[in-house]
């Protein structure tokens, strides 16, 4: 039997960099961004599809409507990152083995993308602490955590930091091939037409 990997979107920060308007409710396609990573969620095989909220909760909920997926509200999402990734891990299921952690500022990852990552966890053996797509020589986004083998540490997370620091230096992370979305974050108004 497969491993349960569900997909956890992050869309509880500020976006402060982004200007005076919420960066995730910004329109690209006719959409707003935090849309485009929910759909390529939903289009994948990972389930369930949690979207973890704290800033503009309202208006995220609102963005999201009508989507298949569970939205938590991370009421500490201004003490930083690892607030939303441990907010999000909480709500799932006891028997979820991993969790591929979509950002909701990458408008171009695809379903395609997600299913690669799940894939290659699946037919690894051992299984790795976590996948990571490579595109141009780097590590991009979003990246499987392998939550048996992570669990504590993740637990332990605190501050403005994902898991990348649980992951330097460790020879149990695969690497696989990215595409151009997994390197392709908004951070500007100017990306968006890019």
């Amino acid at each position: 039997m497969a491993e349960a990997i569900a997909a956890l979107i992050l869309a509880a920060g500020r976006g402060t960099r982004f200007g005076p308007e919420p960066k995730l409710l910004a329109d690209l396609d006719g959409r707003p961004l935090v849309r485009h990573a929910a759909e390529a969620a939903l289009a994948s095989r990972l389930r369930p599809v949690v979207a973890i909220l704290g800033a503009h909760a309202a208006d995220m909920r609102a963005a999201l409507r009508d989507l298949d997926l569970t939205c938590v509200e991370n009421p500490d999402y201004a003490d930083g990152l690892s607030t939303s990734l441990k907010t999000g891990l909480a709500a799932l299921p006891g028997e979820i083995a991993a969790a591929v952690i979509l950002l909701g500022d990458m408008p171009r990852i695809t379903g395609a993308d997600l299913d690669r990552l799940a894939d290659a966890f699946a037919d690894a053996d051992p299984a790795p602490a976590a996948v990571v797509p490579v595109h141009a020589g780097r590590r991009g986004n979003p990246v499987l955590l392998n939550l048996r083998r992570l669990g504590p540490a993740l637990a332990a997370l605190s501050g403005d930091r994902g898991a990348g620091p649980l992951l330097a230096g460790r020879d149990d992370v695969l690497e696989v091939a990215g595409t151009a979305g997994t390197g392709f974050d908004v951070d500007t108004p100017e990306a968006l037409t890019t």
